[in-house]
């Protein structure tokens, strides 16, 4: 069977219920550059630019290990003035914006990725309010344009200055994805319907655990047991449950602790294990289907004696541990 012949890839793993808690990507970081489109399938590598800030842009994201995006108002609004850039930082929570229409203003975006987090460049925004990335990218995959678009829109009209269409975030079989910058919050598989109640939640600080993938700068085991934190324990804050400590008790096992606040116990930890689920065609491009990792946590501890039994969770992410 080929990817063609399984179907589009979103719709696919809702019929194989394919669990959403630990495949987010884990980035602190982010520089988001502006392009109204149309995008290529490489939408970085479609930006019209020379070599020289070109491979500025490359070098600089590589090195401090930080999350390219392109991203575009949705509705693609006609090319009044300069496209902007966006550097984010999920630790200090901080956004640097500027402008580009040229080379120039591209060696600058690079040299501020390098100058470290936002904070340490002149400029730079505290706590200014969050921006909603929704992955509208057709060209890498359909179903990121036909569920993602029409996610976009409705959060557009509630929050107009705070929603971006986003090129390819990753877990093109959960569209539609939103990614709350710069805390990292990634949602999956939304609808237009619950896409607003979903980000309005977040915003009032409480984390809805059902359409959960994972946060920013957490890898895919910490994610999953803060997956079951906030589903068992919330409602809760996307900075109130955040890996503490990691340590591998066995082949594909870990025991994984979690530092939390508010309403949470202070510590939380649980059993990991790692398994491969049952092989598939994970985006609608996919040149072959592959076994994509699966975590299941065991029943969450509190130094305090707490303990809650419920259903286990499990997640799914195809770059392994």
């Amino acid at each position: 069977m080929t990817c063609a012949d399984a179907g589009r890839c979103a719709d696919t793993a809702r019929e194989r219920l394919d669990p959403l808690a630990g495949t987010a990507h884990g980035y602190d970081r982010w520089l988001m550059l502006e392009h109204r489109g149309p995008w290529a399938y490489d939408a970085f590598g479609g930006l019209p630019m020379g070599d020289d800030a070109r491979h500025a842009v490359v070098e600089a994201i590589r090195t401090t290990r930080t999350r390219l995006l392109v991203i575009r108002r949705p509705g693609r609004p006609a090319p009044d003035e300069a496209h902007r850039w966006c550097l984010a930082d999920r630790r200090s929570g901080s956004t640097l914006w500027g402008a580009w229409d040229s080379d120039a203003d591209l060696l600058a975006a690079a040299e501020a990725v390098h100058a470290g987090p936002p904070t340490d460049v002149p400029g730079a925004v505290e706590a200014a309010p969050p921006m909603l990335l929704v992955c509208a990218h057709g060209r890498h995959d359909v179903c990121c344009a036909v569920r993602g678009r029409p996610v976009a829109a409705a959060l557009a009209e509630r929050w107009p200055d705070q929603v971006w269409e986003s090129s390819h975030v990753g877990g093109d079989r959960f569209a539609p994805n939103v990614v709350v910058v710069p805390d990292g919050t990634t949602y999956g598989m939304l609808e237009p319907v619950d896409a607003c109640d979903v980000v309005a939640a977040h915003l009032e600080g409480r984390v809805s655990a059902s359409h959960l993938r994972g946060f920013g700068g957490q890898p895919p085991v910490v994610q999953a047991v803060a997956a079951a934190a906030h589903a068992q324990l919330g409602p809760a804050g996307p900075r109130d449950v955040v890996g503490h400590e990691v340590v591998a008790t066995g082949e594909h096992r870990w025991t994984v602790r979690l530092r939390c606040t508010g309403a949470l116990p202070p510590v939380v930890e649980a059993e990991v294990t790692g398994t491969r689920r049952e092989s598939a065609f994970l985006t609608c491009h996919a040149p072959a289907a592959t076994r994509a990792w699966a975590w299941s946590v065991g029943d969450l501890r509190a130094p305090d004696g707490f303990t809650r039994t419920s259903s286990r969770r499990d997640g799914t992410d195809s770059t392994g541990p």
